[in-house]
């Protein structure tokens, strides 16, 4: 693989963790990409109740350091909170923002989505959760995915951190570097509209996939074409 080709770094979204990429990562891998993946800590951390969306940069941020070379940013909807706070090293040379909150200076994700948390979330205390038997997590995320793989992945989802969703950015790493933006058609929870407002902003290319808001368990090959695309700059 070529020296100069960028280290991929994969960030994913509320609740979630870094198990949710194994299907992509292993098509880029075996395409040779370096691969680094990451766990947020307002998901995975102890004491994590205490922790919040600025807690999550510093980790991209971490691992971008740590990555020799140039990198690529893959994140996924909340991921992209982070993501954009913390990817502003001059070695990101590309963003690739999947259904993601790719917010503005002074925004937050509550904020994003209307100030109220939708009815989905379920709140207690310092932490959120999502779904439950009316709206169940198979639904909400992973409605075009196959139900073994739903089933598993609903199974795996943890307490997130409400400061995550409140905390506003800072700084802005989609404003001065190149990003893909996809949008997912079929997406239970992120409407069209939402996502296409975004992606105006922080989408110097955008792709649309006919998909729920899991895209990378639904349809890995589609997504990893993409990515490898946007980070080699084709």
């Amino acid at each position: 693989m070529p020296d100069n080709r960028p280290t991929l770094l994969f960030v994913h979204g509320a609740w979630h963790g870094s198990w949710c990429w194994d299907e992509v990562t292993t098509l880029l891998s075996d395409q040779g990409w370096r691969i680094r993946l990451i766990d947020l800590p307002t998901v995975h951390a102890a004491g994590k109740e205490l922790l919040g969306m600025q807690d999550d940069a510093d980790a991209v941020a971490a691992a971008i350091d740590e990555i020799v070379g140039p990198v690529t940013v893959i994140a996924h909807s909340y991921g992209g909170v982070p993501t954009t706070q913390g990817a502003t090293d001059p070695r990101v040379r590309h963003i690739v923002y999947i259904a993601a909150f790719a917010l503005d200076e002074g925004e937050s994700l509550l904020a994003a989505v209307g100030g109220e948390a939708p009815d989905w979330w379920h709140v207690n205390g310092p932490v959120v959760t999502a779904g439950d038997d009316d709206q169940p997590p198979q639904h909400l995320f992973y409605g075009d995915v196959d139900a073994d793989v739903a089933d598993a992945s609903a199974a795996r989802l943890l307490p997130q951190s409400v400061r995550a969703f409140t905390e506003p950015l800072t700084q802005v790493a989609w404003r001065d570097r190149p990003t893909t933006y996809i949008l997912t058609e079929q997406d239970a929870i992120f409407p069209i509209p939402a996502q296409e407002a975004l992606s105006a902003r922080a989408g110097s290319r955008v792709a649309r996939l006919n998909a729920s808001h899991s895209p990378f368990l639904s349809q890995p090959d589609a997504v990893a074409e993409i990515i490898a695309a946007a980070a080699s700059g084709a």
